[in-house]
């Protein structure tokens, strides 16, 4: 009975300490904490002129910092938001002062840049990831947002963006009922991350696929080991 309860109080105290682990990564923080740590002056000084939709805290060897996503909404359609440009800020804390580190922005495609005119742009939350894959010390940034066309997700594009040690990483998917609708780019120094990052991205992908949100091409991560940096189905 002793020896149970032993292992059970080792059970708990290996669960507390990984949940701990897992929340320090990261947290999302509430609408009120947002607003209090951004107020409008503060917005204004650092140019963050669109709605925040949702704001990350993290701690790494390089200080704390927010991530900020914002959507600007221009109309609706059957009660629902449609966003023509999505801003994601990430602002570095430095003592009572907040800068800004980077900033990612994006826009839908207009029908003379595209053969169908898109309708709203925003950030697939459920799949951004702040984590530290190469155990350096410092969080590296997965950020992924997508637009909807005239048959929704099906015929609109996906982005990931990977931030790395200072750089920027891109994959850049074109959706598509059609199979010749579909090609992915990736950027030729995606292949210089490190296995972990490509592996999670992959994960991602996968995940995508699952979720009926994205159809990459036929065999895309064979592909990818191959580094190869632009493939389709025709």
């Amino acid at each position: 009975m002793k020896q149970l309860f032993f292992i059970l109080i080792l059970q708990f105290f290996f669960i507390a300490t990984n949940a701990q682990t897992l929340s320090d990564k990261f947290r999302i923080l509430t609408e009120t904490e947002t607003d209090n740590i951004f107020t409008q002056k503060i917005k204004a000084a650092l140019r963050i002129d669109y709605p925040v939709f949702r704001t990350y805290y993290f701690k790494d060897m390089a200080g704390e910092h927010y991530l900020l996503l914002t959507e600007r909404e221009y109309k609706k359609q059957y009660d629902e938001a449609l966003n023509d440009t999505i801003k994601a800020f990430l602002i570095k804390k430095e003592g009572d002062k907040l800068a800004v580190d980077w900033i990612l922005r994006d826009f839908i495609l207009a029908e003379n840049k595209a053969e169908m005119k898109e309708n709203s742009i925003w950030f697939w939350t459920k799949y951004i990831d702040l984590n530290d894959y190469d155990s350096d010390g410092f969080i590296d940034p997965i950020i992924i947002y997508g637009t909807s066309g005239k048959n929704g997700t099906d015929d609109g594009r996906i982005k990931i963006i990977i931030y790395y040690k200072g750089q920027k990483y891109a994959i850049r998917h074109q959706n598509g009922s059609l199979d010749f609708d579909r090609n992915t780019q990736i950027d030729a120094k995606f292949y210089d991350l490190p296995a972990k990052i490509q592996d999670r991205v992959k994960e991602i992908m996968d995940k995508m696929t699952e979720n009926a949100q994205a159809i990459f091409p036929y065999g895309f991560k064979e592909k990818m080991d191959a580094k190869k940096t632009y493939f389709d189905e025709k």
